[in-house]
């Protein structure tokens, strides 16, 4: 009985120390760039939330490795020149990882900082050209134009049967992306576009741009802006009386454009690569924490933020140390599955550029909600 009390002593002892140094172990620094202000406050303030709830469940869960994860918040104010400034401030800090920022355009001038620094950065940004430049340090949350617009294309013309598209996109780095891979699919399968109508970031009135997609009488209308700005050309085409199939992607049915839209935004069909109503417990739960937490629904970028978190935990994992050089090596080819880290809430696969690879969902607005009424594979074998 003595020698059984010395070795469960001995052990409580060991555990109490071990216990006492991953205790005594420094917090592993992240930054988190979000368009806190300005015209992607919506976007930035889900992505940021997102991230949050999850580094706490992490910290709260034993952190990473043993470890804790701090986090500075960086406003980007929605501008690539302080998004920049920010992602340096980013590395001067010592930051392992960076988390966004969410704008493509954004990220085409912060990356540059981050990669310059080999420090991991995971954003939530779409532009097909982010993950198209060899920077071996960027990862996505989100999907590429590449991957999301041959989705939208194949339900234009098989579901649609449409002959014609017009084109109304925001003149960004993200809209300007997504209008060329959409427009390089439609003519690969010789539907025209038969009016392509770009529009300003943060632009208020649509009237001219409504009028003109009427005027080019195409079977159905793509649109692809911010937010906000989604919210407003939905109003003026109902104001317009447009009867035409509404066709977008993830941002066009995102939370804040529905209930800023109202009325206005029943019936439009987009493809979603996230959402807190598909089919999946996972995600329905996410949803309802989240509410309970912020007081709001989250959008697809509150989903990014969130999952980032999880990549970088599994990242490291994998690894097998925190080293933002060891990260960067395992997140690249990485499959993810929610039976090890239900935090990631999707069976996902990342590539060698860091772009990745899941289920996505077509969406249809009715009764002011997005309704998930087709659930769309992978593009390739998990």
């Amino acid at each position: 009985m003595k020698r059984i009390s010395i070795a469960i002593a001995l052990a409580a002892g060991l555990c109490g120390s071990q216990f006492a140094i991953a205790a005594s172990l420094p917090p592993i620094p992240t930054a988190i760039i979000s368009e806190l202000s300005g015209t992607g406050a919506t976007a930035g303030t889900n992505f940021k939330d997102g991230l949050v709830m999850a580094l706490k469940e992490i910290n709260a869960a034993g952190g990473v490795l043993g470890r804790q994860v701090s986090y500075d918040i960086l406003d980007s104010q929605s501008t690539p020149s302080v998004a920049r400034a920010m992602a340096q401030k980013a590395v001067d800090s010592g930051a392992d990882v960076v988390f966004g920022p969410g704008f493509s355009g954004s990220v085409i001038v912060s990356m540059r900082v981050t990669q310059q620094a080999k420090i991991p950065n995971i954003v939530g940004a779409e532009a097909a050209n982010i993950t198209q430049e060899g920077d071996p340090y960027i990862f996505r949350t989100s999907f590429s134009q590449m991957s999301s617009m041959p989705k939208v294309e194949r339900y234009l013309k098989n579901v649609i049967k449409a002959k014609s598209v017009a084109m109304l996109w925001v003149n960004n780095d993200f809209g300007k992306g997504g209008r060329d891979v959409l427009a390089s699919e439609l003519k690969k399968n010789h539907i025209p576009v038969v009016a392509d109508i770009s529009s300003d970031p943060g632009q208020i009135d649509f009237t001219a741009a409504v009028l003109k997609a009427k005027q080019s009488n195409a079977d159905a209308l793509f649109v692809y802006l911010n937010e906000e700005e989604s919210a407003r050309v939905l109003r003026e085409l109902r104001k317009q009386g447009y009867s035409k199939p509404i066709i977008g992607e993830t941002t066009l049915a995102g939370e804040k454009v529905v209930e800023l839209a109202g009325d206005a935004a029943n019936g439009v069909v987009c493809h979603v690569g996230l959402t807190v109503d598909a089919p999946s417990p996972l995600l329905k739960s996410f949803g309802e924490r989240f509410q309970k937490i912020y007081g709001y629904k989250p959008d697809h970028n509150g989903i990014k933020g969130y999952t980032a978190a999880y990549m970088m935990k599994a990242g490291f994992e994998k690894a097998g140390k925190i080293d933002p050089q060891a990260l960067d090596k395992a997140l690249h080819g990485l499959y993810i599955s929610t039976k090890k880290y239900p935090g990631i809430l999707m069976n996902v696969k990342i590539d060698n550029k860091g772009d990745l690879d899941r289920d996505s969902y077509m969406v249809k607005v009715e009764n002011d909600k997005a309704h998930v009424f087709m659930t769309l594979p992978p593009l390739s074998p998990m």
